[in-house]
């Protein structure tokens, strides 16, 4: 928990309500987003992602593995996250397990959709290399490294980011194998498929502070928040995933009025992300 005065409190509701946050911000605007790309060169992708103070870390790791029985057209991606006991004080002890558990499975509900596949911002139908008997499994780690408010978003950046960097090997199935024989494969060490970024939705976070919403809250402002809601929206402007943290309720028209704000405001995100996402590759490769 953030310790602050009562007067700091007023200071943050009544800057919220005037639209002059205490950083100098308005209410939709977001802190400076740094990106770097490749920067961890054993994993098949990764990338950093920093917004103002908040600095995370996400790797991308591809193995080869076999379907489900439910799902024999698709590949299988897992999200974890990791909070560093040095990122914050309350992720020592138990708080750090817990909120990585909520962070890995809000991830995972705002970029895999449900349980079927329906909606999923990963499109897990490109993972399959023989349908029934081989497709890739994605490893998504992420860490972070410093948390200073709007994690979720970040750590969604962080992945998008990440994939974008990531080099699938191509695969040649040796011809021959029926029935339930599992068909010998050769893994590329030269030739590399990129993975399609293209629908991969950003996270928006909308915090409610008094009667007003803000986006990418600072630790501080989260800590007067009465409820906030986590918006996953793809480039078409679709929805993939919703998720609510906060005890209090919302009203529905309230739901609806924020989902159309997170949609405008998700332009402007994925805009400014995939210019610092190509700077960054650009910069890698010039290295």
């Amino acid at each position: 928990m953030v310790g602050l005065s009562l007067g700091e409190k007023h200071f943050i509701q009544g800057g919220i309500a005037q639209d002059i946050r205490s950083d100098g911000r308005k209410r939709l605007t977001y802190r400076p987003i740094n990106v770097e790309t490749g920067v961890i060169p054993q994993a098949n992708g990764s990338a950093r992602i920093r917004m103002g103070a908040t600095d995370v870390i996400s790797t991308v790791k591809a193995e080869l593995g076999k379907p489900i029985s439910l799902q024999p057209d698709k590949g299988k991606v897992s999200i974890y996250v990791d909070c560093s006991p040095t990122a914050a004080p309350m992720f020592e002890g138990r708080g750090g397990e817990e909120l990585s558990t909520e962070l890995s499975v809000a991830l995972q509900r705002s970029l895999l959709g449900g349980k079927s596949g329906a909606g999923a911002g990963i499109d897990l139908s490109s993972l399959v290399v023989v349908e029934g008997k081989i497709c890739w499994d994605l490893y998504i780690d992420c860490l972070v490294v410093c948390s200073d408010g709007n994690l979720l978003d970040a750590l969604g950046a962080a992945i998008k980011a990440a994939l974008s960097n990531t080099g699938i090997p191509r695969v040649q199935v040796a011809a021959g194998a029926s029935g339930d024989e599992q068909p010998e494969v050769d893994i590329s060490d030269e030739e590399f498929l990129q993975f399609d970024t293209s629908d991969i939705p950003v996270i928006v976070t909308l915090t409610k502070v008094g009667r007003h919403y803000i986006v990418d809250a600072t630790t501080e402002e989260e800590s007067q928040m009465s409820s906030a809601i986590s918006i996953s929206v793809n480039r078409k402007g679709h929805i993939c995933g919703l998720t609510k943290r906060g005890g209090a309720g919302l009203d529905p028209s309230i739901v609806l009025d924020m989902i159309s704000v997170a949609k405008h405001v998700s332009e402007q995100l994925m805009n400014k992300l995939d210019s610092e996402i190509a700077a960054a590759e650009a910069g890698e490769d010039e290295s």
